[in-house]
């Protein structure tokens, strides 16, 4: 078992992960089209056109901050640093599906609250 503090940076690691890898994509699909008008005789795309840094930013600081809260929510569950990264990588599933599993229990999910069995 991690302590909450070492389980929160873990977690925020493996947010700030899968951001990079989100990244990556963008810069990638960014050469494609580079490479793409290249051949073409086209113009080629700006960087801005595929990036968009301050809302990539805001992601990635909500992708850090939801894998810590996963990390610290979790924290008595993880036994090592990589489960940690993987609960921070997964953070955003993680909390949404407990979330909805929290609404179903108080009905606020829009659906019966008193479900009763066929008479």
């Amino acid at each position: 078992m991690l302590s909450w503090s070492v389980a929160m940076g873990y977690g925020a690691i493996g947010g700030l992960i899968v951001e990079a890898v989100a990244l990556w994509n963008h810069l990638s699909a960014w050469r494609d089209a580079r490479h793409t008008a290249g051949t073409k005789r086209k113009r080629r795309p700006r960087i801005g056109e595929f990036i968009d840094p301050a809302a990539d930013t805001a992601v990635a600081l909500t992708r850090a901050a939801l894998g810590c809260a996963a990390g610290a929510l979790l924290h008595s569950q993880i036994t090592g640093s990589y489960a940690a990264v993987a609960v921070g990588a997964a953070a955003p599933a993680l909390l949404t599906t407990f979330g909805k599993a929290a609404a179903q229990r108080s009905g606020k999910d829009g659906g019966p609250q008193n479900v009763e069995g066929p008479e």
